[in-house]
């Protein structure tokens, strides 16, 4: 498998703005987080990598999203099984490839949720997901104004994959950020 150092020099070749950077890195963590707590320990670097390449296309072929990908993967070398892990969280939007594992499926719901709840954090005072309650979330969530480029609906979709309840999504993704945030930091440096 490739390993997290591989991954994040192939993320960055193709990914040069601060935000792509950020954003694979936070899913890494938090699908990371996720795979510890479902009892998937034993595979949470898979899920880990899934989580930091599953963006590898979008800076630089925002229009071919998750078609991209499986070719830049795959000239890489990258293990089949995270090629079709990074394309499935593009699902019903970019491609076809539908979310088949847990893993995938957990991808799919925590991308455009770990942006939005990012983009909450980055509205409080304290710039920290750390003190923030779920109840703060849902309020966020609802208003659609608010962080407009996450998709509800994808969020939803992702939640109804999963069999859990869009607040069970919210919390479990919420407290991933609260317990990486700090890795997540010094995982950019």
């Amino acid at each position: 498998m490739i390993s997290r150092e591989e991954a994040l020099e192939l993320l960055k070749k193709y990914n040069k703005e601060e935000f792509h950077i950020h954003h694979g890195v936070t899913v890494e963590c938090v699908m990371r987080y996720m795979a510890k707590k479902l009892g998937y320990g034993e595979d949470a670097e898979f899920w880990a990598v899934c989580g930091l390449l599953h963006d590898i296309d979008f800076e630089m072929w925002p229009e071919e999203h998750c078609q991209k990908a499986p070719e830049l993967l795959a000239e890489a070398g990258v293990d089949p099984a995270i090629i079709h892990a990074v394309a499935s969280h593009g699902y019903g939007e970019c491609c076809d490839v539908a979310p088949e594992h847990e893993m995938e499926k957990v991808l799919f719901a925590v991308d455009e949720l770990t942006g939005l709840i990012g983009a909450a954090a980055l509205m409080r005072p304290s710039k920290s997901t750390k003190d923030m309650e779920l109840k703060s979330l849902k309020k966020k969530y609802k208003d659609k104004r608010f962080a407009a480029g996450c998709s509800r609906d994808i969020i939803a979709r992702g939640a109804e994959q999963l069999g859990w309840e869009l607040e069970k999504l919210q919390a479990e993704t919420l407290e991933a950020m609260q317990a990486c945030e700090d890795e997540i930091a010094e995982l950019e440096k």
